[in-house]
């Protein structure tokens, strides 16, 4: 058998960090991880590396099948009208819709992420992953405020799931959009499949969802006036959004709730007393794209929730990379240590996608890729780069 041996300043391995540990990183020539032996141990042909080592990035969150909306929707906008505007502005022609989805699969290729859990309202993105250039968890997401439509958008919905789960190597589950556009006879349905798999929802991206369970007002109700909605069904419930909606999730397996700028300490003591398993995605780009805010990171590391990242989409964000998000992050967080960073972009993704058996850190057998970090000496700065190794 034939070896790749790989030596850097630091390696990090998904676990943890060492510097200048003379750690040599073992692997096949498909990637698949051997060993991590001293270099007194390694033997020769040892690929000499300026920079650190780690495991392939995991996407948690992303939406490729936007890809062609780059720069479309003006920054800071507010979440309302960027929902506005992505329903109206979203339809192109196919095919420049798939060359869209394929630039931006590469471009996350070469920012070394290696997993993605990706958000599908349509079947566009299909062709693009039996390409099987990443591993794809698919969140087939369904959405319907008005009860009348719930078992129409199941349907039409469970017909996708099924066509990702026959047509592509990737899972796919069907998901909730967010508290806010799912009718209770919708949850119902949705619900009936939760079990095992892991259920993504947009939680508390802006202030108005709270507002809206709270007392039924803010911006929301502008937005169904825009979208034409009737919701004289609707009874405010007197408490938060996750408040509103966590009891929905009692079979589910795993829970990623995505974004939670304006999630509260009261909120994370009812996830903390559900039990459930339960992972926050980070889009930091995106929520400073859309509404300027930045989630309370520091409030989460307080409760010892466990973080994941994401990028969203083009429509909110200058770029497919997790690290550019790492680096906001260290820039509005400075004392969030490197390594807790690398460890919400690595292992605890894979994790939160079940990707874990083969992605996500450097234990024996896996193949989760290597990439290398340049000029991060101790921290994520403004100048760190990523390279593929394998």
């Amino acid at each position: 058998m034939s070896y790749r041996k790989f030596l850097a300043d630091q390696l990090f391995t998904g676990h943890s960090l060492h510097t200048n540990a003379g750690l040599v990183l073992i692997s096949d020539p498909s990637g698949m991880i051997l060993d991590i032996v001293p270099e007194q141990d390694a033997g020769d042909d040892i690929l000499r590396l300026d920079g650190l080592l780690s495991p392939g990035f995991i996407n948690a969150h992303c939406h490729l099948e936007l890809s062609h909306m780059r720069g479309q929707i003006p920054e800071h906008t507010g979440l309302v009208d960027f929902v506005f505007n992505v329903v109206t502005q979203r339809h192109l022609p196919e095919a420049e819709i798939r060359d869209a989805i394929d630039r931006a699969e590469n471009e996350m290729r070469e920012n070394g992420i290696v997993g993605v859990g990706d958000i599908c309202n349509t079947a566009l993105t299909l062709a693009q992953k039996q390409k099987e250039n990443l591993a794809y968890y698919n969140f087939v997401e369904v959405s319907g405020w008005a009860p009348a439509v719930a078992a129409e958008r199941y349907a039409k919905a469970a017909e996708q799931c099924a066509l990702f789960r026959n047509e592509s190597s990737g899972r796919a589950v069907l998901v909730p959009h967010a508290p806010y556009s799912v009718s209770d006879p919708l949850w119902t349905l949705l619900q009936q499949g939760f079990g095992r798999q892991t259920i993504s929802m947009h939680n508390q991206e802006t202030a108005f969802e709270d507002e809206l369970f709270l007392s039924g007002t803010g911006g929301f109700s502008r937005m169904y006036e825009m979208m034409k909605l009737d919701t004289s069904f609707f009874q405010p419930t007197g408490k938060s959004s996750l408040a509103s909606s966590i009891s929905r999730f009692a079979d589910a397996g795993k829970l990623l709730l995505v974004h939670n700028t304006f999630t509260g300490a009261q909120d994370l003591d009812l996830l903390a007393a559900s039990g459930l398993e339960a992972y926050l995605c980070l889009c930091i780009n995106a929520n400073l794209y859309i509404e300027n805010a930045v989630p309370p990171v520091e409030l989460f590391r307080k409760y010892g929730n466990t973080m994941v990242v994401g990028t969203d989409s083009l429509a909110s964000n200058h770029s497919l990379s997790i690290l550019d998000e790492l680096k906001s992050i260290a820039q509005h967080f400075p004392q969030v240590p490197m390594s807790e960073m690398l460890q919400w972009a690595t292992l605890n993704g894979a994790k939160a996608l079940q990707m874990d058996d083969v992605a996500g850190s450097f234990d024996k057998g896996k193949r989760p890729g290597i990439i290398l970090l340049q000029q991060a000496p101790g921290k994520i700065e403004t100048v760190t780069t990523v390279q593929r190794i394998l």
